[in-house]
């Protein structure tokens, strides 16, 4: 069955729903609808298109819990723009890794504070020792990342988004990639 896109007052992407929670949330007055499917939905005493994208009518302010970045190599590589950040040449994901700042053995922690992305020939070269020790240094001091603080990073759940969907689709928003 269908899912519905529920964008905020602000046209920002916040929920993938059901048909059944949409026609909820229309029937209660709350959101307005930008897109239908050609499907329609039928009761004794009416019959309505089923929503594809709908937007709230009020805005719905994003609790901070749900910004925060998940800590992955692939939101490192992003955060690090698929840049190596010692001798700052750019690679595809294939030739990167990631590099402990300050060694683990040395004390160093799994952390946004202390893991860059790197080449394999910058890794190899600055093996298990600091950036100071090896004589390389950082382009960019690490942290976690602030991407687009007001919005909600969501990734889509089904297989292929209608094409009613990608009109509100942000470079925040993933899509799950189909087969082929």
């Amino acid at each position: 069955m269908e899912h519905t896109l529920v964008l905020n007052a602000t046209y920002e992407p916040i929920n993938v729903v059901s048909w059944r929670r949409a026609l909820s949330l229309l029937c209660q007055g709350k959101v307005e609808v930008l897109a239908e499917y050609d499907r329609e939905i039928r009761s004794i005493s009416f019959t309505i298109r089923m929503p594809s994208v709908l937007r709230l009518l009020k805005y719905v302010k994003i609790r901070r819990k749900f910004q925060h970045v998940k800590f992955c190599r692939a939101n490192i590589y992003a955060r690090d723009h698929h840049t190596c950040q010692y001798c700052g040449r750019k690679c595809p994901t294939e030739d990167l890794t990631f590099d402990h700042v300050i060694p683990v053995v040395k004390g160093g922690t799994k952390t946004w504070e202390n893991i860059v992305t790197c080449c394999f020939e910058c890794n190899h070269r600055k093996g298990g020792r600091t950036p100071d020790e090896a004589g390389m240094r950082l382009i960019r001091r690490p942290k976690e990342p602030e991407w687009v603080p007001n919005m909600l990073h969501i990734t889509i759940g089904v297989k292929s988004a209608p094409d009613s969907w990608r009109d509100y689709f942000y470079w925040n928003v993933e899509l799950e990639k189909t087969g082929g």
